[in-house]
């Protein structure tokens, strides 16, 4: 199964804010078109980002996937082409795994950096990022001898 969920309030109040109305009211990942590939990620709160600024960023946001699949977070086309905002990794990988660890239940954070000469000003409910599922091979002779990620669960 593959779904967005909301973090848990209590994970919400910890790493966010103590706001059950915000906590209420922000939106799922959603595509913005039927033939879109990626689900678009959601600002949870007004922010600006200076010129040379990095900003950690939560979207509230954790995910379950299959096994075989792999979330990779992008920016949409418009922050680095227009603005010259970017992620700090480039690419983020969340694996199937990442859902509900013991760490932080799973929450998605974003870090983001201005390389513009202008503010990038983001509004509440403006889209920030995109993520989109990906199905990944492994090799038939690999070895198993994983670690494990301990669920919360």
């Amino acid at each position: 199964m593959r779904k967005f969920e909301k973090i848990s309030y209590e994970q919400f109040k910890k790493d966010i804010k103590d706001d059950k109305n915000l906590y209420d009211e922000y939106l799922l990942p959603r595509r913005e078109t039927f033939n879109a590939a990626g689900y678009d990620f959601f600002a949870l709160y007004d922010y600006t980002l200076k010129p040379g600024e990095i900003k950690k960023i939560p979207t509230g946001i954790k995910v379950t996937m299959n096994s075989d699949e792999v979330l990779l977070l992008i920016d949409r086309s418009s922050m680095g082409f227009k603005y010259n905002v970017r992620m700090c990794n480039q690419v983020g990988v969340i694996d199937a795994d990442y859902y509900n660890n013991k760490d932080n239940e799973g929450h998605i954070w974003i870090k983001i950096q201005n390389e513009g000469d202008k503010d990038y000003i983001v509004k509440k409910g403006d889209r920030m990022i995109q993520g989109i599922f990906i199905k990944y091979l492994s090799v038939d002779n690999e070895i198993e001898d994983f670690n494990d990620r301990v669920s919360n669960l």
